[in-house]
């Protein structure tokens, strides 16, 4: 029998109708059967569910609802649905995790803080203080300027014999102390990383990063030559050390670690052109051609023959009668089939030689001008002077200037190449080269060691290290200010939601803000209002609501405490030992890094997330919960910072207002968007069609009336007006 889904849906809504949840559910759970992916149904039953009690059956619809949106990418729509399942189920771990991640993907750092803390109590208090250092490293994450409490971590974790955690940790604090060019601190921070492991690769680059930029070079070379013998067969290390010494302007070490890890690794043998470029500014261009002629002939084979012009070139540029360099350029244009060029340079190659009374090398270059170019008589007559051509010169093969290039190439000790046509000189000793390198005078290692804590345990880290901090002292004087405001504006709406007897409302807002701004005089000061006007506050039967656990809340709410649980003997206390409670510095993390974010990020920093978490949770009807982030989305902005967010904002909370069938607080949000500055004629009218909706909604049919009348008179036709004004005269009649 063809399933009916209409029908199907009918049934379940006259059961509604009716009272019949149980029987409504039976019909809905048909559609979901039939259509697993209609996840609109499948909330309509977590929804049901939670009406009549049955939690695990509601937490289960919500989670394959939570699952689908998170593996589809839908970060907002999965956060909504984990925070009903968060409502039902307060400070459990797994929808916890799941919350932070998706908060911290959505760069909601104060949220992801706050549930990440939840994770981090839960393995307190069962002893897991290796999972609890895993947790606080993320919370780490969501700030990573905050070096002193990743350093503190990196202690926490030595203590617990986590060596490859905490060298990571200090080798991240360094990365970002440098990013700082707090420099000395960062050089620290890396030693005391290579205290645990001297050979880390990435502690090791760091700490080379950090000295160059300070100047001190050297000292990074004498660490990394020591983790360098201490593994002889790490190239990385070996290209490191290399990198180290021609950082530091060291060109005897520079050339020997090149060569050694271009015995190696052939393959590296362009490392030598840092070294040319060294020898260049230290010791000169003889120096430099002596590096450059090891490679000379393997750059050619190697196709690099323009890399290698750039760099003749800039040996010429120093000294252009380099008699060995113009040989080497001479080489090139030769290898590249270029016969202007090529005559040029043997032409100043003559003239250079001449000048510095080198016989052979003037010799050469006479001998191949007049094989280049034997119609100029002068080249032969100064080359008779000299005693006639070179033989070596006189028998190299002309290269064929109709054809591109290939060369040949002549390899030595496997990756020294020479040229064939290059006689013997002098200077023949500069080209050789020492794969040894010197051992550098130990380092004083008591110097080098950082002042670091020995003596943090993963209590310490969470309670006696992280130590309150002033506003003051912080210089937050100016948040304080932004925050009385905004508390002063929404301390209006509550007064007005009081004296409209909406108390659920009132109590929801002042939750709202004691988890935005902490405990005030003000707010109390209505909580006992209402305490007084209304009894013990209202408890919501069939949709049980348990609070989540917020940044700003006491955390005695979430977290363990002194009073109440017994701290684990594996944070190491003991039963006498009375210091301050794991709750108070897991609570000092989160406030420290709810401060410093919120410096960072300036006062519209989580604006767009909020905003677009408000708009989730409309889509999906989750009416609660999107007047909550429009709220927090409003208070981030002004409406005269030259935006429509303001608008936007109170548009929308109208709107929710009055899918909540609460049209008196609408009529206050839509009249606060018209009042707003800088709204266009069009965005007007539409706010006063929706304020003129609400007062009819709330009753006020007069003043629905007159602006439907007044929309009239601008355009009949908008948004049907016309039948909206008719239908309102038939109701005053």
């Amino acid at each position: 029998m063809t399933f009916d889904k209409v029908k199907t849906l009918r049934a379940a809504e006259k059961f509604l109708e009716i009272g019949k949840i149980p029987a409504a559910i039976k019909e809905y759970c048909k559609i979901v059967e039939e259509e697993p992916d209609d996840f609109t149904t499948l909330n309509i039953v977590g929804d049901l569910h939670t009406r009549v009690g049955n939690y695990p059956a509601a937490i289960s619809c919500f989670r394959r609802i939570a699952e689908h949106y998170r593996d589809q990418e839908f970060a907002l729509k999965a956060i909504a649905m984990f925070r009903k399942i968060d409502r039902l189920q307060p400070n459990d771990v797994e929808i916890a995790t799941n919350l932070a991640d998706l908060y911290a993907q959505q760069e909601l750092m104060v949220e992801a803080r706050a549930h990440y803390l939840v994770v981090a109590n839960a393995y307190a208090k069962s002893g897991d203080t290796q999972a609890g250092l895993g947790v606080l490293s993320k919370i780490a994450d969501l700030d990573p300027q905050n070096t002193d409490i990743r350093l503190k971590l990196a202690e926490s974790y030595v203590k617990e014999g986590m060596p490859l955690e905490a060298t990571a940790a200090f080798t991240e604090a360094g990365k970002n102390l440098c990013a700082r060019n707090a420099l000395d601190q960062a050089v620290a921070a890396y030693m005391r990383a290579l205290s645990i492991d001297p050979a880390n690769v990435p502690a090791l680059n760091g700490l080379l990063a950090a000295h160059t930029a300070r100047g001190t070079a050297y000292e990074a070379a004498e660490s990394i030559a020591q983790a360098s013998a201490a593994n002889p067969d790490d190239l990385e290390l070996l290209s490191m050390l290399a990198t180290a010494y021609v950082d530091a302007d060291d060109a005897k070490h520079a050339e020997a670690a090149t060569s050694a890890l271009v015995t190696r690794d052939p393959s590296a043998y362009l490392r030598f052109l840092e070294v040319a470029r060294l020898q260049l500014r230290v010791e000169g261009v003889d120096a430099a051609v002596g590096v450059v002629a090891r490679i000379v002939e393997q750059m050619l084979s190697e196709r690099e023959d323009q890399q290698l012009l750039e760099l003749v070139n800039e040996l010429l540029t120093r000294d252009a009668d380099n008699v060995q360099a113009l040989r080497l350029l001479v080489r090139v244009h030769w290898w590249q089939r270029d016969s202007e060029n090529l005559r040029a340079a043997l032409d100043r190659m003559a003239e250079a030689a001449q000048a510095a009374g080198l016989a052979e090398d003037e010799r050469y270059a006479l001998t191949q001008l007049t094989r280049l170019a034997p119609e100029d008589a002068a080249y032969a007559v100064r080359l008779k002077e000299l005693g006639g051509a070179a033989e070596d010169a006189a028998s190299e093969a002309l290269p064929d200037f109709g054809e591109s290039a290939h060369g040949e190439t002549a390899i030595v000790n496997d990756f020294v190449i020479e040229s064939k046509a290059e006689p013997a000189s002098d200077s023949e000793d500069s080209f050789e080269w020492n794969t040894v390198v010197d051992e550098p005078e130990p380092a004083d290692e008591a110097a080098a060691e950082p002042q670091f804590e020995h003596d943090l345990t993963f209590e310490a880290v969470v309670a006696r290290e992280f130590s309150p901090s002033s506003d003051a002292a912080n210089g937050n004087g100016g948040d304080e200010d932004r925050n009385a405001a905004v508390r002063a504006q929404e301390l209006e709406s509550v007064d007005f939601y009081i004296a409209q007897g909406y108390t659920d409302i009132a109590i929801d807002t002042l939750d709202l803000l004691e988890t935005q701004f902490g405990k005030h005089p003000d707010i109390e000061l209505r909580r006992q209002h209402l305490k007084q006007g209304t009894g013990d506050l209202p408890v919501v039967v069939d949709a049980p609501k348990p609070v989540t656990p917020r940044a700003a809340e006491p955390v005695a709410e979430f977290l363990f405490t002194q009073e109440n649980v017994e701290r684990p003997a594996a944070f190491g206390s003991s039963p006498a030992a009375k210091g301050p409670a794991i709750d108070a510095g897991l609570a000092e993390i989160f406030e420290e890094f709810r401060v410093s974010a919120e410096e960072e990020n300036g006062a519209n920093g989580d604006y767009e997330t909020h905003y677009n978490l408000g708009l989730a949770y409309q889509e999906m009807d989750l009416f609660e919960e999107a007047l909550e982030e429009f709220q927090i989305a409003i208070g981030l902005v002004s409406p005269n910072d030259g935006t429509p967010r303001y608008l936007q904002c109170c548009n929308l909370l109208g709107h929710c207002f009055m899918q909540k069938g609460v049209p008196e607080l609408a009529v206050k949000w839509f009249n606060k968007g018209l009042s707003s500055p800088n709204t266009s004629d069009d965005e007007r009218q539409a706010l006063r069609f929706d304020l003129a909706a609400a007062y009819e909604l709330a009753g006020d049919l007069n003043q629905a009336k007159s602006l439907f009348t007044e929309i009239y008179g601008v355009n009949v036709s908008y948004r049907g007006v016309n039948e909206r004004l008719k239908s309102l005269e038939a109701r005053m009649v």
